[in-house]
């Protein structure tokens, strides 16, 4: 038994951010029916594809664990059916550009009418209300406007887009965890809400540490690059054999992992040194530590400073490039990557749930072709036949 395994959610997500929370509910256990115009289906599908015959590594990547009907939302009896199906699903989950789910017909209210139970998820931009509400977004605008871009980079350079997608990703998670409430409020009122979450709130909640400096000078805070705020030795650090990845990022904070970090890069000479003993002189002599350090890191490789470092308990972490991810062996172990086999891709190594539960086990399966479970689900869940569904499909209905 999976966690969410009597929850049916139907997915009208697209692109990113609404995929990321539908498929983090997969993972879970929940039976996520992907909801697609039959002409096309999910635009991610074909986004950043080298190949027009088959689906994306992007979609592939986010819509793991789903299954896939079509249907037409613009025809009225798209519509009937999908208000139907609204009769037998706990969640509806959409990201949609502003207002399109009003101009169909089929916004919160319409749903809400039809299933008072319904819990209705919506990822925005910048949410459905505000002065902002009617601007569409993708990662990088919701990055922007949160002060993340502002915040990263080094000091008199321009700011940095953070290449992780959690703008898109992140405000899925968020999204997820507020389905999850709603569920369990639910259970005790017997109704179903409305939730909503903006990119642009869940990338601020991201951003409140690194807007810290602000409380205290009420000045824009300044870029740092790879260092923390007056905590040095932090930082990133080269290591052997001087190539673009190769560096390790430590973070060495108290006087017991200072001394530790003293002794294993062979200076316990300055053990004691009133110089360097505490963080308010280190940080005076910040360039200082920093070369003590950078002489040591070089003459070995990543993974090595790494296995060093760790085993002397002091926090740190190879810099990780996309091979390193993909082959990592903890990863690995931990089920975090892990391969499966895709019917038009074949075998694929692809990032599984982050989220483990100890009564929950866990499993990835490939992400659905389009329109791969229209009989499936529309005789589940409809009761409809073979000779109907043939009858919607040759309408252009699914």
């Amino acid at each position: 038994m999976q966690a969410l395994d009597n929850i049916r959610i139907l997915d009208l997500t697209q692109f990113e951010a609404g995929p990321s929370c539908t498929e983090l509910l997969a993972f879970l256990g929940a039976n996520v029916i992907k909801l697609e115009s039959p002409r096309g289906g999910d635009q991610g599908r074909t986004l950043l594809s080298e190949d027009p015959q088959r689906d994306s590594y992007y979609f592939l990547l986010l819509n793991a664990n789903k299954r896939s009907i079509t249907l037409n939302l613009k025809s009225e009896k798209g519509k009937r059916i999908f208000l139907e199906l609204i009769q037998h699903v706990d969640i509806v989950m959409e990201n949609f550009a502003p207002g399109v789910m009003k101009e169909l017909g089929l916004d919160y209210n319409v749903l809400k009418a039809a299933n008072p139970r319904i819990i209705y998820g919506t990822v925005k931009g910048f949410g459905t209300y505000g002065p902002y509400s009617a601007y569409k977004s993708f990662d990088p605008i919701a990055q922007a406007t949160s002060g993340a871009f502002s915040v990263n980079g080094f000091p008199d350079e321009p700011p940095i887009r953070p290449a992780t997608t959690v703008g898109d990703t992140g405000t899925g998670v968020h999204c997820a965890v507020g389905l999850l409430a709603a569920l369990w409020q639910r259970e005790r009122t017997g109704e179903g809400q409305h939730v909503e979450v903006s990119m642009q709130d869940a990338m601020v909640n991201f951003t409140r540490v690194a807007l810290m400096g602000h409380q205290l000078t009420h000045q824009p805070v300044q870029r740092r690059g790879n260092t923390v705020a007056q905590l040095v030795p932090a930082g990133m650090y080269p290591c052997h054999p001087g190539g673009l990845n190769d560096y390790i990022y430590l973070l060495a904070t108290s006087r017991e992992m200072w001394e530790t970090l003293l002794t294993v890069i062979g200076r316990a000479d300055l053990i004691g040194d009133p110089r360097y003993t505490e963080i308010p002189e280190r940080n005076t002599r910040a360039e200082e530590v920093y070369a003590l350090i950078r002489e040591w890191t070089q003459q070995h490789g990543k993974f090595e400073v790494m296995e060093i470092l760790g085993k002397a308990d002091i926090p740190c972490g190879a810099v990780f490039d996309s091979s390193d991810v993909m082959s990592d062996p903890h990863l690995k172990a931990r089920g975090m990557i892990t391969t499966i086999t895709h019917p038009t891709r074949g075998e694929m190594t692809m990032p599984g749930c982050a989220v483990q539960l100890s009564a929950s086990p866990r499993e990835v399966r490939p992400a659905p072709l389009l329109g791969e479970h229209n009989q499936d689900i529309y005789r589940e869940v409809l009761g409809l036949s073979p000779g109907q569904l043939a009858e919607l499909k040759a309408e252009g209905v699914i």
